[in-house]
C-alpha cells in the first residue's frame, strides 16, 4: 500500500494511541487493521508481479464472496455490517493496493497523488471514524483528511526506499518533499476540529495518533537538504518523542474545548479527488 511503511507505521502509532481507547473499540480497530495488512502484504511481498496479481484477485474474490472460514474476512464483514461502512470505501482501498502491484509506478500529478493517498489511507481514516461512531458528514470528510495527511507524510519519508522498489510517488527532490509535507499540513489542519465530534472517551487516542504522525514531517523538514535527508535513513518518532507528543495532545484536547469552530468553516481540499471519486457517495 504505497510507501510500504504506511501500515507498519500505522501499527506502531496505533498501538501507542490505542492504549487510550476502550478495549472493545481497540479490538474492532485492530480487526480493520488486520484486513488492510493482509491485503497490503500481498502487494508488498517479494513474489513476482504475476503471482501477486493472482493472490490479490483471490483475496478480493474471497472477500466479495464472503468466505467466512477466513476470520480476517469474516471480521471485516462484521465491521461493515455493524458500522454501516459503504462497500465503495472498501473497494477504493482494494483499488489503491492493487495499483501498487506493477513493476514500476510513477505519479506525475498532484491529483494522482491525492487520489492514491485517499484510496490507500483516506479510506482507512473514514472506516476508522465509522468504528469510532462518527456520523456527521463533514466530520467524516475530516477523517479522510487525516488519513491522506498520514499517507503524504509517509510518502515524504520513504522516497528513497520507494524508488528502490520501483515506486515513484514523488521525485527525489527536497523541495518536492517539503511541498508534500506542506500539503499534508493542510490536511492535518482540516482534520483537527472535527475530532470534537468523536465521543469523548475515544477522542484523545486520535489526537495522539495525529501528533505522532505529524512529528515525522517536522523531523524531515529539519533535515534542511537532500543530502541530510538521504543520510538520515529511516526517520521515526522515538518513544521519548511519543511521550512528548502525547503530552502536547492534552493541550489539543483542551483546545478543542475552548475553540468552537463549525464544520462549515472547514474547506476540505477534495476538489481534485472528487473529479474522479465522489466522496459524498462514500460517507
Amino acid at each position: 500500500m504505497s510507501s510500504r511503511s504506511y501500515l507498519s507505521l500505522y501499527a506502531k502509532s496505533f498501538n501507542w494511541a490505542g492504549f487510550f481507547l476502550p478495549k472493545q473499540t481497540y479490538l474492532k480497530c485492530s480487526a480493520l487493521y488486520d484486513f488492510c495488512r493482509v491485503a497490503d502484504n500481498i502487494a508488498d511481498n517479494n513474489d513476482p508481479i504475476r503471482e501477486k496479481k493472482i493472490k490479490f484477485l483471490e483475496f478480493k474474490n474471497n472477500f466479495y464472496n464472503k468466505k467466512f472460514d477466513d476470520p480476517i474476512i469474516k471480521n471485516m464483514w462484521g465491521l461493515i455490517s455493524e458500522f454501516n461502512i459503504p462497500l465503495k470505501v472498501v473497494h477504493d482501498l482494494l483499488d489503491g493496493i492493487n495499483s501498487d502491484i506493477q513493476e514500476n509506478i510513477k505519479l506525475d500529478k498532484k491529483k494522482d497523488l491525492l487520489i492514491y493517498s485517499y484510496r490507500v489511507a483516506g479510506t482507512v481514516g473514514l472506516m476508522m471514524a465509522k468504528i469510532l461512531k462518527v456520523n456527521e458528514k463533514n466530520s467524516l470528510k475530516s477523517a479522510i483528511d487525516l488519513g491522506i495527511a498520514m499517507q503524504l507524510t509517509n510518502i515524504s519519508r520513504d522516497v528513497v526506499e520507494d524508488l528502490n522498489n520501483g515506486r515513484s510517488y514523488i521525485n527525489l527532490d527536497f523541495e518536492e518533499i517539503k511541498s508534500t509535507i506542506q500539503l499534508a499540513e493542510n490536511y492535518y489542519e482540516n482534520s483537527f476540529y472535527s475530532i470534537q465530534k468523536i465521543p469523548f472517551s475515544l477522542r484523545f487516542a486520535i489526537l495522539v495518533a495525529r501528533r505522532v504522525y505529524r512529528k515525522i514531517g517536522y523531523k524531515i523538514l529539519n533535515k534542511k537538504n537532500l543530502n541530510n535527508y538521504k543520510r538520515s535513513g529511516k526517520i521515526y518518532v522515538s518513544n521519548l518523542e511519543k511521550i512528548i507528543e502525547t503530552l502536547y495532545s492534552l493541550l489539543d484536547l483542551i483546545k478543542l474545548f475552548l475553540i468552537n469552530k463549525s464544520d462549515d468553516d472547514i474547506q476540505h481540499n477534495h476538489f481534485l479527488i472528487n473529479e474522479e471519486i465522489n466522496l459524498d457517495e462514500r460517507i
